[in-house]
């Protein structure tokens, strides 16, 4: 879905530096020191409008979240839900691209991963742009500690036992996987935008949990 452009996102985004991150290379090793302690770090890939991390970052005052996305509209609009509250000094918003996040985290500088609701790029030509793709995991690696857990949450069936694949081959251990999220009644779950649509058109939501 194509959004539109809104005037405003851009600036909005640049007057709010101390929490919109535009050069995240310069923290590569250093997030730590940005956050001002030395709390685990969460990191979101794909933060959209941002529900899911600042209720996340809410409920855990003890735990740095960064919510990654490449499109300031949207980013734009997770600003404003922390703005209208008060700021969350444990949480930051990095306009970029999850392509080259290898650049922005240093060796195990990482406690935990979330990719919520990822495009799944069905086509076989377009697999090497999946987020669970092998290429992509081999860089998570890189910068999560070792017992670090990825959290997957995706409505694509298809995809799900495709990532489970992935990240077999990877090394990765499956610790626990579910096609129907919602019999579940984890309370601790904490629902995304995409998640509560798709709850209430009755559409099942498949998470899996990995440990590194």
């Amino acid at each position: 879905m194509r959004l539109r452009t809104k005037p405003k996102a851009l600036n909005t985004l640049l007057e709010n530096q101390d929490i919109v991150i535009f050069k995240p290379n310069n923290n590569k090793g250093k997030w730590n020191k940005h956050f001002k302690n030395k709390n685990p770090i969460y990191v979101e890939l794909g933060t959209g409008k941002g529900k899911f991390i600042i209720e996340s970052a809410k409920k855990n005052p003890d735990i740095n979240f960064i919510g990654i996305d490449s499109k300031n509209e949207v980013l734009y609009m997770a600003l404003k839900k922390v703005l209208e509250e008060k700021h969350l000094p444990n949480l930051a918003f990095l306009p970029f691209n999850i392509e080259n996040i290898d650049e922005i985290f240093d060796c195990s500088e990482v406690n935990r991963l979330f990719i919520n609701f990822p495009d799944p790029w069905p086509k076989a030509r377009h697999e090497k742009r999946r987020l669970t793709a092998v290429r992509f995991l081999e860089k998570y690696k890189v910068f999560l500690k070792k017992n670090s857990l990825i959290i997957l949450k995706t409505d694509n069936k298809p995809f799900l036992d495709y990532s489970i694949e992935q990240f077999k081959s990877a090394g990765f251990e499956i610790i626990n996987t579910t096609y129907d999220l919602k019999s579940e009644k984890d309370m601790k779950n904490i629902l995304t935008e995409y998640e509560m649509k798709f709850m209430e058109k009755g559409i099942k939501i498949n998470r899996l949990i990995v440990r590194y």
